[in-house]
């Protein structure tokens, strides 16, 4: 049985530098990846004739708004310049291999809406329409820094100083690695 928890989202500037790695987009709370065939329908003297058209696909993320989250920038800045991005959906659980199953496809950002409810925190939504078609791969393990993102570690008393925020966790977990 999946669990919804265990899939996270992945982006990356297409212009990223060689060997930089994905970027998880903070606070995400929800996310789809749908796929749709178009059907070509048409009627004969003779019957129905029916067969498949274009295959379209769109991946939709949604996450509290984080003010300078790098993943969350990387999504304003191609929709705002017209970028391509790229995009993985991961499953954090490990398969039979030890590695991460994964779908990867380039992008075009469709949408990226901001809405300010009175109470709550601030939602964003993005729609990513896939360029072609994606593609299922395995990734290896990922940082635990990504697997536990805005997540803290354990510390012995006197170990570290400051409080605790969603983006700080994320440096503390890269040091304690």
């Amino acid at each position: 049985m999946q669990n919804g928890k265990d899939f996270i989202f992945l982006v990356q500037a297409t212009d990223a530098a060689l060997g930089a790695e994905g970027l998880v987009i903070a606070n995400q709370t929800d996310g789809s990846h749908s796929r749709s065939r178009e059907l070509s329908d048409e009627q004969t003297k003779f019957g129905r004739v029916l067969g498949y058209g274009n295959l379209s696909e769109t991946m939709e993320l949604t996450a509290y708004g984080q003010t300078a989250d790098p993943g969350q920038q990387v999504t304003i800045d191609a929709i705002l310049n017209g970028k391509q991005v790229k995009v993985w959906k991961v499953n954090t659980v490990l398969n039979a291999g030890g590695k991460h199953d994964a779908d990867f496809a380039y992008c075009l950002v469709e949408s990226q809406e901001e809405s300010y409810p009175t109470e709550g925190f601030v939602e964003v939504t993005s729609t990513y329409q896939v360029l072609g078609q994606s593609v299922k791969g395995e990734l290896p393990p990922l940082p635990i820094s990504v697997i536990e993102f805005g997540k803290y570690a354990f510390e012995a008393p006197g170990e570290k100083t400051g409080e605790y925020s969603s983006t700080a966790g994320e440096e503390d977990l890269e040091e304690d690695a």
